[in-house]
């Protein structure tokens, strides 16, 4: 009897295996775009027939970490939504990053020329080079076992990718400032990283991220993805917005522009005349200004007047630089009510208002961002 309850429980749990097996490497189903809630019932079970906690799932021997953003998309219909969306060409080049299993992958190099695969976790790499080969389609595949930070792109026409969540912001900035020239980016996003990238000036998540991507490209959405699609889901939605570089792209220096909307974007709904009044933000600008304009600037302890507190307790001694700290505020402010900045405030700024403003700042030795220090290409807060 124990045998035979034995055996019972074995085969349940290789069927429930080969179930997930084909989940993840279909690629002919026609499913729909809402999960079946019997899948997600049989997942579940799966889930504690083999005793898996929240941080891995395990596929058919294949440990998934949501940690390392492994999320696999399996809807069939959604795949081919992306890549129809994404206007893959039969001479292009795609780089795909985070390939995962091939899912994605399969498809592109079906539309596409070539495709550029960036993907770190060695296990992926070889569950993808055997399933491209023994479609043949080795020949098409490039992979790159590589931090895709870390990794100097080849040339490339597209980017298609699920993007692991966790490097989304950085990525993002490598592509849309780096030195590659593409026509678009369609990326899977988190849902909530994508509407912070949609805002626009005036709404009420409009945030730097926001106004840097936009300055150098345009961003449009496609379509939202439910976290349901997912083995293992993650615990949030999705959505695929497609980023295109804008072919003219303003003249600013991109060190100062990022810096310049860091200061900007930190209280991005504060008045710019109350935020440049802050003593802390003045003395910053001050020493960054005196040491682009070649002076030297020394420190002396006394208090300052006429600056507005950041201290809690407003006790705190101010350290005033060795400058007319006092002049140069009102040199930063007069800029602001000359110009009608004065009152506004960031998150209601266009480009156009913003680029202005920083190049009145320059033109007048007021300067954001330290020459000293190492570019760092930042676009979040």
């Amino acid at each position: 009897m124990l045998v035979g309850s034995k055996n019972q429980t074995l085969a349940k749990l290789n069927s429930t295996r080969s179930y997930l097996s084909c989940l993840v490497l279909r690629r002919d189903s026609h499913s729909q775009v809402r999960a079946n809630p019997d899948d997600d019932r049989r997942r579940r079970g799966y889930e504690r027939n083999f005793g898996i906690d929240g941080k891995k799932k395990e596929h058919d021997g294949l440990f998934l970490c949501k940690s390392k953003g492994q999320h696999l998309l399996t809807n069939t219909r959604i795949l081919d939504a992306i890549v129809r969306s994404s206007d893959v060409r039969p001479t292009d080049t795609v780089l795909e990053i985070g390939p995962g299993t091939g899912n994605l992958t399969m498809k592109l190099l079906e539309a596409s020329h070539s495709v550029v695969a960036v993907e770190l976790d060695k296990r992926m790499v070889e569950i993808l080079r055997k399933r491209v080969s023994d479609h043949g389609f080795a020949d098409k595949l490039t992979i790159i076992e590589k931090d895709v930070l870390k990794t100097d792109f080849p040339q490339f026409d597209l980017v298609v990718a699920n993007i692991p969540y966790n490097i989304s912001s950085p990525l993002v900035a490598k592509l849309v400032y780096g030195s590659n020239t593409f026509r678009s980016a369609t990326l899977l996003l988190q849902k909530e990283f994508s509407r912070r990238l949609l805002a626009n000036p005036g709404d009420s998540d409009f945030n730097r991220l926001a106004v840097n991507v936009k300055l150098v490209a345009d961003v449009r959405f496609v379509m939202d993805v439910s976290k349901r699609e997912f083995v293992p889901p993650p615990k949030v939605d999705s959505s695929v917005v497609m980023i295109t570089p804008k072919e003219v792209k303003p003249d600013v220096n991109v060190q100062e522009w990022l810096a310049f909307t860091r200061t900007c974007f930190g209280k991005k709904n504060k008045t710019l005349g109350s935020m440049f009044r802050q003593k802390k933000k003045v003395m910053e600008l001050l020493s960054l200004s005196a040491g682009r304009n070649g002076s030297n600037v020394g420190v002396m302890n006394q208090t300052c007047g006429d600056f507005e507190s950041d201290d809690e307790d407003g006790r705190g001694k101010v350290l005033c630089l060795d400058t007319d700290a006092s002049m140069f505020k009102e040199r930063v402010i007069g800029i602001l009510r000359t110009n009608g900045f004065e009152e506004k405030r960031p998150s209601k700024l266009s480009h156009g208002e913003l680029l202005h403003l920083l190049s009145l700042f320059n033109q007048a030795g007021i300067f954001f961002h330290d020459v000293t220090s190492s570019p760092i290409i930042d676009l979040h807060e």
